[in-house]
């Protein structure tokens, strides 16, 4: 049924889209659901809220409210079925920043050989897929991200030679491997844009989304999302950054020569992808301009003609079809924006999409923002853990993870006193292993690596980070915009490891006469010899992670919350064997779950088990403890 300005509140609230649109709202403005479901809210029309809101949101808010919700013509299954088994759901996956994971060669850059020397390590953790970020020929202006040639291997990383060595040993010690598939853009120096600004008659120039005039949308990386090509007369679109340029998923001659690209890698063994920004792939028919107060709202003008486009489905399932299913492969799709109900209907197993994807709404608190200094709420991550464990679904799948080459390191963000940092960095590898999900390591958390203390604008080389830097110099000083970009910049996750390969390779850039003093300066190099390897954390994880490992009612299990009040997180996890997990969110002492003698405590975070079984200790959780019961059998 279409969606009109007749239409009620409680009517767009039903929809995947109206849902997840009005929940975010909601979630911003810290206000409840019951707001909607309250029946005096619920039944305004449209055009009243409208009228109401005119001088806050204005009409064309409420209208492209509309289109999108009436763009989506399906709904969610009610996911009561049974819970299926797949690899990828029992695994734990390790994601690889290639550049600064392991240098092998000591030329200042990680590489292939680095990681091929870095699997034992790996297989010792308990690590069953690697994930790796693009490793393929690029200009490297997005750090990867915007490729040149997706069948070869960039020079600083090795050959494709190596690459077959790294998979062949990957496989060897029974793991799995997956990379990055970035086909929302390629570069500018890719040969298809090439040959597309040679000749506006060239199929490749319909490769990609040219106009005569461009319309006002603003890239992700700040500015215009257009290039003025002079030649041409024409301007291309880049979502991302002004080498990123977006291909045009319209094209179906475009289409098979990224499928025939996605099976050759598939050919050559992997074992799936993790799809770059793929629910941006589709634009809206004629690109409209986008609602400038939307564009206020998100920081990004144009975003709701494009992150969940109306061919979405479409493209994904015939990716699915033409490459996946027949190589068995799987699929994670980075969908920024999404909410849990579209989420849904992109990863129902009924409907041939994505295997799983990765919400992002959990690593800012709301009303808050990636480049905001704030101590994150613990207890919002909890709510939201809680909401997707109980409703997403047992057709479909979440994945659970902290951090990722794209955000600071979470436990800086949580608590400035360091005092306790390493507890709740194993505070949260308890919630990560013991909740139903997969869970995805981001190199370093392993080592309980945190974020870097940048001091001047020279240390950041993230292109997102620069650019903004200089929008932001426009407005205020130079020391008001660098607090902003140290707080949010991608580099914090970017840092070389502290392996001791790489110490070799920091000593060999620090007494290379080829490097000027400000070239060391502002490398990730200079910034290693203040990280250190906690190997306490990596006990932690390798304990936590053979336990579910060794348990699949941690990954199966039915989920039972027994407690979320305030600082609070207490939940059943099991059927036949069940384990109560006991969280403490705050810095103070929290009076313990008690639980009968039919259990067991298998793992606590804080003091040895014995010893907190032995003591009064037990009643008492100490700040950001975590522990792990067992029903004994």
């Amino acid at each position: 049924m279409m969606l009109s300005q007749d239409s009620r509140i409680k009517d767009l609230y039903k929809t995947p889209v109206g849902h997840d649109i009005i929940s975010k709202l909601l979630l911003q403005l810290g206000k409840s659901e019951k707001l909607v479901t309250n029946p005096v809210v619920g039944n305004l029309k449209l055009k009243t809220t409208a009228r109401l809101t005119k001088k806050i949101l204005g009409p064309g808010f409420w209208n492209a409210f509309l289109n999108l919700v009436n763009t989506e013509k399906d709904v969610p299954a009610d996911g009561k079925c049974e819970i299926s088994h797949r690899w990828w759901k029992e695994a734990v996956f390790y994601q690889i920043y290639p550049r600064t994971f392991a240098d092998s060669n000591g030329d200042g850059t990680g590489d292939l050989r680095g990681i091929i020397s870095r699997l034992d390590y790996l297989k010792e953790l308990g690590v069953d897929a690697l994930w790796l970020s693009p490793i393929y020929d690029s200009p490297m202006d997005d750090n990867g991200y915007d490729i040149r040639d997706y069948k070869k291997i960039l020079k600083d990383f090795g050959t494709m030679a190596d690459f077959d060595e790294l998979l062949e040993q990957v496989h060897k010690r029974g793991m799995r491997l997956i990379m990055d598939l970035v086909v929302n853009h390629t570069s500018d120096e890719h040969e298809w844009f090439k040959k597309a600004l040679e000749d506006k008659s060239s199929k490749y120039h319909d490769y990609y989304i040219f106009r005569d005039n461009k319309n006002n949308w603003t890239s992700f990386f700040s500015g215009s999302a257009w290039n003025y090509y002079e030649e041409l007369n024409q301007y291309a679109l880049h979502l991302f950054s002004k080498k990123q340029m977006d291909l045009n998923w319209e094209n179906p001659e475009l289409r098979n020569d990224v499928i025939e690209m996605i099976n050759w890698w598939l050919n050559k063994g992997i074992d799936g992808f993790r799809m770059d920004v793929i629910n941006c792939i589709s634009k809206r028919e004629g690109l409209p301009d986008g609602d400038e107060l939307i564009g206020q709202m998100m920081g990004l003008t144009g975003i709701e003609n494009y992150f969940y486009g109306p061919h979405l489905h479409e493209y994904l399932r015939e990716i699915k079809q033409k490459a996946f299913i027949p190589h068995e492969a799987f699929s994670v799709g980075e969908t920024p924006g999404l909410g849990m109900q579209m989420c849904r209907l992109v990863t129902g197993e009924e409907r041939n999409e994505l295997d799983m994807v990765f919400s992002f709404d959990h690593l800012e608190t709301p009303g808050h923002t990636r480049f905001e200094d704030y101590e994150y709420d613990l207890n919002y991550l909890r709510d939201y853990m809680i909401d997707w464990t109980q409703n997403y679904g047992n057709n479909c799948w979440m994945s659970i993870f902290y951090n990722n080459h794209d955000n600071p390191r979470m436990v800086s963000k949580i608590k400035k006193n360091k005092q306790y940092h390493t507890q709740i960095k194993k505070l949260l590898a308890v919630i990560q292993f013991t909740l139903r999900g997969t869970p995805f390591v981001f190199q370093g958390d392993e080592i309980g690596l945190e974020n870097y203390d940048f001091n001047s604008i020279d240390q950041i080389n993230d292109v997102e980070s620069r650019n903004l830097y200089v929008e932001l110099c426009k407005k205020m000083d130079e020391k008001a915009a660098f607090e902003i970009i140290k707080a949010g910049t991608r580099d914090h996750a970017r840092i070389l490891l502290p392996f001791e390969e790489n110490k070799r390779s920091f000593e060999n850039k620090l007494n290379s006469s080829n490097n000027s003093q400000s070239d060391i300066d502002n490398s990730a190099y200079a910034i290693f010899s203040q990280q250190q390897a906690d190997k306490e954390i990596f006990e932690v994880y390798k304990t936590l992670i053979q336990l579910r490992k060794n348990n699949p009612e941690l990954i199966y299990g039915d989920f039972e919350l027994l407690n979320n009040k305030k600082d609070r997180f207490v939940y059943k996890r099991g059927n036949a064997v069940q384990f109560i997990i006991d969280c403490n969110l705050s810095d103070k002492n929290q009076k313990a779950f008690v639980v009968g003698k039919e259990y067991e405590l298998v793992y606590a975070t804080t003091a040895d088990t014995e010893v907190k079984i032995k003591t009064d200790s037990i009643s008492v959780l100490e700040p950001y403890e975590a522990r792990i019961y067992r029903l004994l059998k």
